[in-house]
């Protein structure tokens, strides 16, 4: 079992920046691809950004691509999410999600864990 528990978000003005953590229990976590998903109220979660368990293959939505970074540090068992550039659309509840695999995903459906979600709340 991996645990995640997300950390990081806030109140921003648009064109701010916010850094959202994540932090996984388990011994293996290089072995997880990890992502970020987004739900905003009234809308379906969506898929934000993807990492390899290595580190080394990213994947990101075109919403984000340019302003938002996501990374991971496996010897602190935490990924990351930093977003920069921030907009009103950005505002959501975001989710880190896992999978034991080397490959990111795009698809919810590809991530076995899930934490409980940290709100982003963007201003005008």
């Amino acid at each position: 079992q991996v645990q995640l528990v997300e950390s990081g978000g806030g109140l921003v003005q648009a064109g701010g920046s916010l850094r959202l953590s994540c932090a996984a229990s388990g011994r293996t976590f290089n072995n997880y691809a990890m992502g970020w998903f987004r739900q905003a109220p009234g809308k379906d979660r969506e898929f934000a950004a993807a990492i390899s368990g290595t580190g080394t293959f990213t994947s990101y939505a075109d919403s984000v691509k340019g302003r938002f970074t996501i990374s991971r540090d496996n010897a602190k068992n935490t990924v990351y999410l930093q977003m920069n550039s921030l907009k009103p659309e950005d505002t959501a509840a975001y989710y880190c999600a896992g999978r034991y695999s080397s490959g990111t995903g795009r698809e919810q459906g590809q991530y076995y864990y899930w934490g409980q979600g940290t709100q982003v709340t963007v201003s005008s």
